[in-house]
């Protein structure tokens, strides 16, 4: 399994290096999403920080979404997943394969989007372990999720719209932990971000065991 995701790695990491359209189109969507809520938000300073981790994980979302969407409209238009399967790689390492590429790609982005709130949204970060812990874990469920729900709608012609029906209300647990955790460490709520740390985790062990398990029978039925 982890040898047949290595392979996965490899070939979607080459492919985004080649057209480079997470740096090209999805993070300047991202960056906008900050930008329009920052002069949207301008004269309500105080509001924009409390706002800030909402924000960071909605910018984080839309853009989840579109390279959900790109990374299986590849696939799909050149006929790779028949090609995988002819190949007899293990859908549990091809599955497991997609989401650490996506999470990769989400936490290069994720990082730019941090010097965003900085700049634009004067937010302060405090510590930054717990802050990248939150991050990876949010994302590692995100991706988990998202590679789920974009292998099964791209086999329906209405993969476009099915997608977000079907990723944006299982993302939603992910976003609210993230949220509430950034929401703590960023100084805008008094608590502890240890409890939403540990269900984040369990977001995360969740969707990746049922992607491990329920990839296969997805390519199967496709």
């Amino acid at each position: 399994m982890l040898h047949d995701a290595l392979l996965i790695i490899r070939k979607d990491l080459k492919i985004e290096f080649r057209s480079k359209v997470t740096t090209n189109q999805v993070a300047p969507m991202a960056i906008v999403i900050l930008i329009l809520f920052a002069f949207a938000l301008d004269t309500h300073q105080h509001k924009l920080i409390l706002a800030a981790p909402g924000l960071f994980w909605v910018a984080v979302l839309f853009s989840m979404s579109l390279a959900i969407h790109r990374s299986f409209s590849i696939e799909t238009s050149s006929s790779t997943r028949d090609g995988l399967r002819l190949l007899g790689l293990d859908p549990g390492g091809i599955f497991l394969g997609k989401v650490i590429v996506l999470t990769i790609e989400m936490f290069v982005l994720e990082i730019i989007l941090g010097f965003g709130i900085v700049v634009l949204y004067s937010a302060t970060l405090h510590n930054y372990f717990l802050l990248i812990s939150i991050t990876i874990l949010s994302t590692l469920g995100l991706a988990a999720a998202g590679t789920i729900f974009g292998s099964l709608a791209s086999s329906f012609k209405t993969k476009d719209t099915l997608l977000p029906l079907l990723f944006l209300p299982i993302s939603a647990p992910v976003l609210l932990s993230a949220t509430k955790a950034f929401q703590t460490e960023l100084g805008t709520v008094i608590g502890s971000s240890h409890p939403w740390i540990r269900i984040l985790g369990v977001f995360a062990v969740v969707y990746l065991t049922v992607g491990v398990l329920a990839f296969g029978p997805l390519l199967e039925e496709q």
